[in-house]
């Protein structure tokens, strides 16, 4: 049985580029382009990963992950953050808020960021 993956992110080709990506591996992927619609789908699908992106339309990245942490039957989800946000104050909140990995976009190619959640969910 595939890995199902929800992937938030309001930037369309980076959404492309990794759906692609993750599918070619043999993901389910769900995708929603703003906080709001993407943590009902987290709600509804209950994925075996989040990857979720900081600065989004209708709720922010922050808020949605830390719904998620609050929401027992959601709450042992992984949460891959990936944003272009590298505070220092940015990354100690999503890490208390309980992400399992914090990568900075600029900093992954697409393969390498499918490499991460590969490892995250030890296949």
């Amino acid at each position: 049985m595939s890995k199902k993956i929800v992937f938030i992110e309001d930037e369309p080709a980076l959404q492309k580029s990794l759906t692609m990506s993750l599918k070619s591996e043999g993901f389910d992927v769900a995708s929603a382009f703003d906080g709001e619609s993407g943590f009902n789908l987290i709600l509804e699908s209950k994925p075996d990963l989040v990857l979720l992106d900081l600065i989004l339309p209708k709720m922010d990245g922050f808020t949605v992950l830390e719904k998620v942490k609050k929401t027992p039957e959601i709450s042992d989800i992984p949460v891959i953050v990936l944003t272009n946000l590298e505070e220092t104050e940015d990354v100690e909140r999503i890490i208390g808020l309980g992400a399992t990995n914090y990568l900075i976009k600029a900093n992954y190619k697409v393969e390498e960021i499918t490499a991460k959640v590969k490892e995250t969910l030890e296949i």
